[in-house]
């Protein structure tokens, strides 16, 4: 039985805030972007939104139909400049928490780490409920993105964050660009890159 896909509209902000929230809650860069735990509980929400709120007005959003998984596109020009990738990280910092200057840091080194020679399709992010992961719904919301990324000869980027995920990516055929994010005494994030398929 395949999975119900549809794209995401403002209306349904508030459920895919929570779904962020709940499925990167243990994510080793949020806990290392928020290691207090309380005050992750306060403050993590916010930046999800923030990152969703950025690909609701610029990108794509689509969502299972039971609201239980999600996916963060853009589409990114050749060309694209990383200067404002690195501008958006200040922003996003003191729109979020102005005092925590790793909100900023990661997006200043994913944005050095990103390929910009070529257009591609960004996964920002993707995520499951916590008690639906490794059911196949991540690969089952990607899947319709890299397929059309197929058919128009369109690559596709994204940063995994955990050991786990970079599997699942390399079964959808992306591959380590060779450049690892290294976050000061914290987790490891791995670029990927997907060229289109024949």
């Amino acid at each position: 039985m395949g999975v119900a896909i549809r794209t995401a509209d403002e209306g349904d902000r508030d459920l895919l805030v929570r779904l962020l929230d709940e499925a990167f809650w243990d994510d080793p860069v949020s806990g290392w972007i928020f290691p207090d735990e309380a005050y992750r509980r306060s403050t993590h929400p916010g930046l999800m939104a923030a990152f969703l709120d950025i690909v609701l007005a610029d990108g794509r959003v689509d969502v299972t139909e039971d609201g239980t998984a999600c996916a963060l596109w853009l589409s990114v020009p050749a060309g694209a400049e990383h200067a404002d990738e690195a501008d958006g990280a200040a922003q996003l910092r003191e729109a979020v928490d102005p005092a925590n200057e790793r909100v900023e840091l990661v997006g200043r080194l994913t944005s050095e780490a990103h390929p910009a020679d070529r257009a591609h399709a960004y996964l920002w992010m993707i995520a499951v409920a916590p008690g639906r992961q490794g059911e196949g719904l991540g690969s089952a919301l990607m899947q319709p993105v890299l397929d059309r990324c197929d058919r128009e000869g369109l690559p596709a980027y994204l940063e995994a964050s955990s050991a786990r995920s970079r599997t699942l990516y390399e079964r959808l055929g992306f591959v380590f660009t060779g450049r690892a994010v290294e976050l000061p005494d914290g987790p490891v994030m791995w670029p990927m890159w997907r060229e289109p398929q024949t």
